[in-house]
């Protein structure tokens, strides 16, 4: 019997039977495939098909970014660790460097009671609060602003080609343990405040100082990312990103009615310092915010900081875009 004659089509796989027992039609194979395709790539598939992929793909991003970011600084350490002494004593150093700025609080109730209103006790809750937000985020982002650096001299092309995120690589790079000095200041500092409050401590109150370390120091590290990203356009904008990170935590260390309303807006709704620790840390003390806004804000700090790493992100994205390599 002589052979159909070939043409050039591979068949498809075979079809299933019919609901009714008829026998498949022997184009119903490739009509199912036809749809599959149609159904993935034709109107509307690239779209459900990019909306399946992406959250996929920026989970094994982030995992990835994780585990070189843990890698990086776990190197860092261990060099850091080499030398132990030497070691302990650049901590000590910026344990101290960084109490002159309690030390100098101290110093000004020597001569008053209260500053704007404020004793003691309630401007080292914001103090504490703040400096070991900072201090966190300044442990894990503060390499961001040597990028400025990288750019003008070409060693930032040697991160875009290694296959790692590059955020990653320049947030781990000289990981700097010497840091922990800032973050045990702040919680002695924060131990302080808690141990001399006189409030009517609630499960919620004690949950919202837990949480403004936390969530403030996400919100700082939101800066420092941000503020990398701006150097990619200016390259030495280093001192503008720390007017917002290492200026802001000193803004924060005071009551927000020292400070005149337009800043106070500018640091509420522009940059959104205040909910760091005024916003809570006013509930937890229940003093008033000067510009009257409402008390549930006092609980949004977390979805600010995410809002905020959103934003952050986006803007990395874009400048690590228009990034061109020096050639050199």
């Amino acid at each position: 019997m002589a052979e159909p004659p070939r043409t050039g089509r591979s068949p498809g796989p075979a079809a299933p039977p019919h609901t009714d027992g008829t026998p498949p039609h022997p184009d119903d194979a490739g009509r199912t495939v036809r749809c599959r395709r149609d159904a993935l790539h034709g109107p509307g598939g690239r779209t459900r098909h990019a909306a399946l992929t992406r959250p996929a793909a920026r989970l094994r991003t982030l995992r990835s970014g994780l585990r070189v970011y843990g890698l990086i600084a776990a190197m860092w350490m261990r060099s850091t660790m080499t030398y132990r002494a030497s070691f302990a004593m650049t901590a000590l150093a910026n344990l101290a460097a960084t109490s002159f700025d309690f030390a100098v609080i101290l110093l000004m109730f020597t001569h008053v009671d209260t500053l704007a209103g404020y004793r003691l006790p309630e401007i080292a809750l914001l103090y504490g609060a703040a400096a070991t937000a900072f201090g966190l985020a300044d442990l894990a982002m503060g390499s961001m602003d040597r990028l400025g650096r990288r750019v003008r001299d070409g060693t930032l092309d040697t991160l875009l080609v290694r296959p790692a995120p590059v955020l990653a690589q320049v947030a781990a790079d000289r990981f700097a343990l010497r840091r922990l000095g800032r973050i045990t200041q702040g919680l002695l500092v924060l131990a302080y405040a808690l141990l001399t409050l006189d409030l009517d401590w609630t499960p919620l109150k004690a949950a919202m100082v837990a949480m403004m370390p936390l969530s403030g120091a996400v919100i700082f590290a939101a800066l420092f990312v941000a503020g990398a990203a701006f150097q990619f356009v200016a390259q030495d904008a280093a001192e503008v990103q720390n007017s917002f990170t290492y200026g802001g935590n000193t803004l924060l260390q005071y009551p927000p009615t020292v400070f005149a309303k337009d800043l106070v807006r500018g640091v509420t709704f522009v940059v959104p310092l205040a909910f760091v620790n005024w916003l809570p840390a006013l509930y937890v003390l229940g003093q008033p915010y000067p510009l009257d806004l409402p008390r549930w804000l006092a609980f949004t700090p977390p979805l600010v900081a995410a809002g905020c790493c959103a934003l952050a992100g986006a803007a990395w994205r874009a400048g690590l875009r228009t990034y061109r390599s020096t050639g050199s």
